[in-house]
Protein backbone atom coordinates (compact mmCIF):
# COMPACT_ATOMS: atom_id res chain seq x y z
CA UNK A 1 0.00 0.00 0.00
CA UNK A 2 2.13 2.65 -1.55
CA UNK A 3 -0.76 5.44 -1.43
CA UNK A 4 -0.19 8.77 0.36
CA UNK A 5 -2.62 9.77 2.01
CA UNK A 6 -3.35 13.19 4.68
CA UNK A 7 -4.79 12.11 7.77
CA UNK A 8 -6.09 15.30 9.51
CA UNK A 9 -6.38 15.23 13.01
CA UNK A 10 -9.36 17.20 14.68
CA UNK A 11 -8.45 20.52 15.84
CA UNK A 12 -9.88 23.60 16.78
CA UNK A 13 -11.16 25.05 13.10
CA UNK A 14 -10.68 21.84 11.44
CA UNK A 15 -13.99 20.93 9.21
CA UNK A 16 -15.58 18.13 10.38
CA UNK A 17 -17.53 15.33 8.63
CA UNK A 18 -14.55 14.99 6.59
CA UNK A 19 -13.39 11.12 5.80
CA UNK A 20 -9.76 10.11 7.12
CA UNK A 21 -10.05 12.16 10.26
CA UNK A 22 -8.08 10.57 13.05
CA UNK A 23 -7.64 11.41 16.78
CA UNK A 24 -4.64 11.68 19.24
CA UNK A 25 -5.94 8.26 20.04
CA UNK A 26 -5.70 6.86 16.87
CA UNK A 27 -1.67 7.51 17.26
CA UNK A 28 0.21 4.82 19.56
CA UNK A 29 -0.77 5.24 22.74
CA UNK A 30 2.70 6.80 24.71
CA UNK A 31 4.35 7.30 20.76
CA UNK A 32 6.14 10.57 19.95
CA UNK A 33 3.26 10.83 17.53
CA UNK A 34 0.69 10.65 19.92
CA UNK A 35 2.40 13.59 22.34
CA UNK A 36 2.88 16.00 19.15
CA UNK A 37 -1.00 15.65 19.00
CA UNK A 38 -1.47 15.88 22.20
CA UNK A 39 0.93 18.45 22.80
CA UNK A 40 -1.00 21.05 19.68
CA UNK A 41 -4.31 20.07 20.62
CA UNK A 42 -3.46 21.51 24.29
CA UNK A 43 -2.55 24.42 22.88
CA UNK A 44 -5.13 25.26 20.16
CA UNK A 45 -3.36 24.77 17.08
CA UNK A 46 -5.51 24.65 13.81
CA UNK A 47 -5.82 22.26 11.18
CA UNK A 48 -3.45 19.62 12.53
CA UNK A 49 -2.61 17.11 9.65
CA UNK A 50 -0.42 13.49 10.04
CA UNK A 51 1.06 12.63 6.94
CA UNK A 52 2.49 9.36 7.22
CA UNK A 53 6.15 8.81 5.87
CA UNK A 54 7.23 5.58 7.09
CA UNK A 55 8.04 3.09 4.70
CA UNK A 56 8.16 6.06 1.97
CA UNK A 57 10.75 8.43 3.35
CA UNK A 58 13.65 8.01 5.75
CA UNK A 59 13.59 11.72 7.15
CA UNK A 60 10.72 10.22 10.05
CA UNK A 61 7.46 8.57 10.21
CA UNK A 62 5.25 11.35 10.73
CA UNK A 63 4.51 14.82 9.22
CA UNK A 64 2.62 16.63 11.05
CA UNK A 65 1.21 20.25 10.03
CA UNK A 66 -0.69 22.87 12.09
CA UNK A 67 -1.24 26.50 12.49
CA UNK A 68 -1.43 29.37 14.79
CA UNK A 69 -3.11 32.04 14.77
CA UNK A 70 -0.83 34.19 15.15
CA UNK A 71 3.55 34.61 15.03
CA UNK A 72 3.61 34.85 18.54
CA UNK A 73 1.22 31.66 19.04
CA UNK A 74 3.29 29.53 16.20
CA UNK A 75 6.35 30.15 18.47
CA UNK A 76 4.97 29.38 21.32
CA UNK A 77 3.63 26.10 20.36
CA UNK A 78 6.92 24.95 18.95
CA UNK A 79 8.60 25.94 22.43
CA UNK A 80 6.01 24.03 24.47
CA UNK A 81 6.01 21.03 22.20
CA UNK A 82 10.13 20.95 22.52
CA UNK A 83 10.04 21.32 25.93
CA UNK A 84 7.34 18.49 26.10
CA UNK A 85 9.17 15.95 23.57
CA UNK A 86 12.17 16.20 26.09
CA UNK A 87 10.00 15.59 29.29
CA UNK A 88 8.94 12.64 27.62
CA UNK A 89 11.74 11.21 27.55
CA UNK A 90 11.90 11.52 23.49
CA UNK A 91 15.67 13.88 23.60
CA UNK A 92 16.67 17.01 22.32
CA UNK A 93 14.45 18.96 19.23
CA UNK A 94 15.93 20.81 17.10
CA UNK A 95 13.86 24.13 15.80
CA UNK A 96 14.06 26.12 12.89
CA UNK A 97 12.79 29.32 11.88
CA UNK A 98 11.99 30.58 15.60
CA UNK A 99 13.03 34.69 15.21
CA UNK A 100 10.49 35.35 12.95
CA UNK A 101 7.57 32.29 13.58
CA UNK A 102 5.74 32.55 9.81
CA UNK A 103 7.18 29.03 9.32
CA UNK A 104 8.62 26.64 12.33
CA UNK A 105 9.91 23.47 11.85
CA UNK A 106 10.33 21.27 14.89
CA UNK A 107 12.83 18.14 14.05
CA UNK A 108 11.85 15.90 16.63
CA UNK A 109 13.41 12.53 14.82
CA UNK A 110 10.53 10.31 14.04
CA UNK A 111 8.21 13.44 13.97
CA UNK A 112 8.95 15.78 12.01
CA UNK A 113 6.27 19.30 12.80
CA UNK A 114 5.83 22.09 10.63
CA UNK A 115 3.85 25.28 12.53
CA UNK A 116 2.60 28.21 10.19
CA UNK A 117 0.79 31.25 10.27
CA UNK A 118 -2.67 30.61 8.15
CA UNK A 119 -1.07 32.79 5.03
CA UNK A 120 2.41 30.96 5.23
CA UNK A 121 0.75 27.79 5.39
CA UNK A 122 -1.84 28.36 2.37
CA UNK A 123 1.63 29.76 -0.18
CA UNK A 124 3.51 26.86 0.53
CA UNK A 125 1.15 24.22 0.59
CA UNK A 126 3.09 21.05 1.76
CA UNK A 127 -0.18 18.86 2.56
CA UNK A 128 -0.68 18.87 -1.46
CA UNK A 129 3.44 18.53 -2.00
CA UNK A 130 3.25 15.30 -0.14
CA UNK A 131 -0.24 14.34 -0.70
CA UNK A 132 0.32 13.64 -4.71
CA UNK A 133 2.37 11.94 -6.87
CA UNK A 134 2.41 8.26 -5.19
CA UNK A 135 0.05 6.92 -7.09
CA UNK A 136 1.04 3.47 -6.45
CA UNK A 137 3.91 3.69 -8.99
CA UNK A 138 6.55 1.79 -7.15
Amino acid sequence: MNEAHITPEPSGNTPTGTAGYASPADAEPGSLHELVLQSLDDDQAQETVTIPLEGKSSIADHMVIASGRSSRQVAAMAQKLSERVKQGGFGPVRIEGLPAADWVLVDAGDVIVHLFRPEVRTFYNLERMWGFGDGGNA
